[in-house]
Order: structure tokens, then C-alpha cells, then sequence
């Protein structure tokens, strides 16, 4: 794991959803190490939440478990300073047709609605301070448009979209909203879907393929960005979108 400056975030409160596993957790246990109080949230009770993070159980898909994460978080934290949209996924299908609606609709409240809910409901508070970071997690297969995981990057490109606009309109009060976007990363979550999608190919194809920096990202690399963003490194920094992904995905 790189090495954090000790009190890089020390007196920061921040929430990171989808915090206890992968990418998520790597981006929880940085924060800590980094002086942070943190809150993380998973649909139910687990035991692999990073030492130190206060877990809180919690379904973002919905507006009620938004709420319900809102509410923990004003009642242990008083509010944020560090808003982390990690949450996210979707299994591939035989195309782009045979995706039924159901799962579309679960794809944009995972990817996509979870984080303008959230954001909805704690963004205030930053705006009010005229202080904030909030950083949403995409993909940078988003480009890429895969019949397979179209659910799943429509979501992602609308978050991308949105994360531009609340960032126009969050500058004027001092809160920098930015997005980093994960190629293919080692983790289990990622491992499995990889599995799914070389089956719905009858082979493995170009899945085991490597990015071209030579191997797979780990959740590290990713939570490396995020710390970035948040910091005050990045205090002239918004509206971006930062790759991650070894040249996985090529952009002219």
C-alpha cells in the first residue's frame, strides 16, 4: 500500500459506501491511516469491515436507505467533509437486448441514483461550510460501450455527467467534486464478473488479456487517486476525471 502522510486527513470526517470489500476497502483504510473518522456501508452486516471504520447497514439503491445513511452519519460524524461514491457493479448479459428491465433499473440505482441521492442529502451541509470533497467512482470501460455491461456503463456515463454539472455548481461554495475511473482491478467482485463475462463468450477471449502497463490494477492504485482528490493537493481540481486503468482503455 503507498505510504500516507500521517494527518493528511486528520479532523476530516468521511462516508465511502461500498467500503468493506476491494477497491472500497483500500479506499476506507487509507483514509484511517490518514487520520480520518470514517463511516463505510454495505447492504447488510459483514465482518470484513476495515479496523477502525464505523460500519452502518445500509441499501443506497434505495432513497430510504439513503436516508438511513444519512441519518447515521449526521448523528455519529455531525456531517462530512469526504463524500465517496464507491458502491457499485452489474453482472454481464447475452447482449445488450436480453438485459431485462428490472435490471436496468437496479444498474441506474446502484451506479448512478445512489450518488445523487447521497449527495442530495449531505452535499448541503459541505456547501454550507464552503468546504468539501466528493469523489464518484466510474468505470473506464465506460467508453468502451460493451453490449454486455451496457446497464452497467449507461449508469456509469450518466454519473460522469452529473458529477460534471454538481461540480460546476458546487465551486462557487469551495466543494470540489471529482471522478476517478478504475480499469480492470484485482478483486474479487471484479474476478467474478470476468468469470460471468468469459462463460457468456463460450471462452475467455481477450479477458485475460492485460492492460498494457502489464498487469491488473490493484485497489491501491485506485484508492491512491481517490486519496489525491480528497487531499489538498488537489485543492484547484474539479470537475475532473482521472483514469486508472494501465492504458487499458485508450482516449484520443
Amino acid at each position: 500500500m503507498t505510504t500516507i502522510e500521517t494527518g493528511t486527513l486528520a479532523g476530516k470526517r468521511a462516508l465511502v459506501t461500498g467500503g468493506t470489500r476491494g477497491i472500497g476497502a483500500a479506499i476506507v483504510r487509507q483514509f484511517l491511516d490518514a487520520g480520518a473518522e470514517v463511516i463505510t456501508t454495505a447492504r447488510a452486516e459483514t465482518s470484513t469491515v476495515p479496523a477502525g471504520a464505523t460500519f452502518v447497514a445500509a441499501d443506497v439503491r434505495t432513497a430510504a436507505g439513503a436516508e438511513t445513511l444519512a441519518a447515521a452519519v449526521r448523528d455519529v460524524l455531525g456531517g462530512v467533509d469526504v463524500l465517496v461514491h464507491n458502491a457499485g457493479g452489474a453482472e454481464p448479459y447475452q447482449g445488450a437486448l436480453a438485459i431485462p428491465g428490472d435490471v436496468w433499473q437496479d444498474a441506474l440505482d446502484l451506479n448512478y441514483l445512489a450518488a445523487v441521492r447521497l449527495d442530495a442529502l449531505l452535499a448541503p451541509g459541505m456547501r454550507e461550510r464552503r468546504s468539501g470533497a466528493i469523489v464518484h467512482v466510474s468505470s473506464a470501460a465506460v467508453p468502451a460501450v460493451a453490449p454486455p455491461f451496457l446497464h452497467y456503463t449507461a449508469a456509469k456515463a450518466a454519473l460522469e455527467n452529473y458529477s460534471r454539472g454538481l461540480a460546476a455548481e458546487l465551486a462557487p461554495f469551495g466543494v470540489r467534486v471529482n471522478t476517478v475511473s478504475p480499469g480492470r482491478t484485482a478483486t474479487p467482485g471484479g474476478e467474478a464478473t470476468r468469470e460471468q463475462w468469459a462463460r457468456l463468450s463460450e471462452g475467455p477471449g481477450q479477458d485475460n488479456s492485460r492492460p498494457p502497463l502489464g498487469r491488473d490494477g490493484r485497489p491501491d492504485d485506485i484508492a491512491d487517486a481517490v486519496m489525491f482528490f480528497v487531499s489538498e493537493r488537489a485543492s484547484w481540481l474539479t470537475g475532473s476525471n482521472l483514469f486508472v486503468d494501465g492504458g487499458e482503455f485508450p482516449r484520443g
